[in-house]
């Protein structure tokens, strides 16, 4: 089932994104929830997961980002896409993109887009099939 996130996903959620580059879950503290409920409350957040058996096993993030330029349309930026290694090639994340695509497009956005750390072959074929292409822009990161 794909779904948007809700509430009681948080821990869920962070152990998964074990599969990305993390090396822990973070403490519980008064930081941790707060952000999460302002994630969970903001209507241009969208955290959305594949969840099998009760069990959330992929994701991926789609803000939808306000924009004052190509006739004052949004654009999607979507962020931490992942799947747990026991589910991948199974289309989960393929299925959360989609399910971006189907915000995105609802939102009016005008393009999506996606940066990715992985210079694998597999990964930036995954993302070419799901309909990204790495030609028409140049991404920089400045790490703070």
């Amino acid at each position: 089932m794909i779904r948007e996130a809700n509430q009681n996903d948080l821990y869920q959620l962070l152990e998964l994104y074990l599969y990305l580059h993390e090396d822990s879950i973070p403490n519980t503290d008064e930081h941790l929830i707060n952000t999460w409920e302002q994630m969970i409350g903001d209507k241009n957040h969208h955290i959305i997961v594949c969840e099998q058996d009760g069990k959330i096993v992929s994701s991926c993030v789609c803000v939808i980002i306000p924009n004052l330029t190509r006739n004052v349309r949004p654009y999607a930026f979507v962020e931490n896409v992942v799947t747990h290694a026991d589910f991948r090639g199974k289309g989960c994340a393929t299925r959360c993109l989609d399910f971006a695509r189907q915000i995105a497009v609802k939102e009016n956005c005008y393009k999506m887009m996606l940066l990715t750390g992985s210079k694998s072959d597999k990964t930036l074929d995954f993302y070419k099939h799901a309909g990204y292409n790495s030609a028409d822009k140049t991404a920089f990161i400045q790490w703070l």
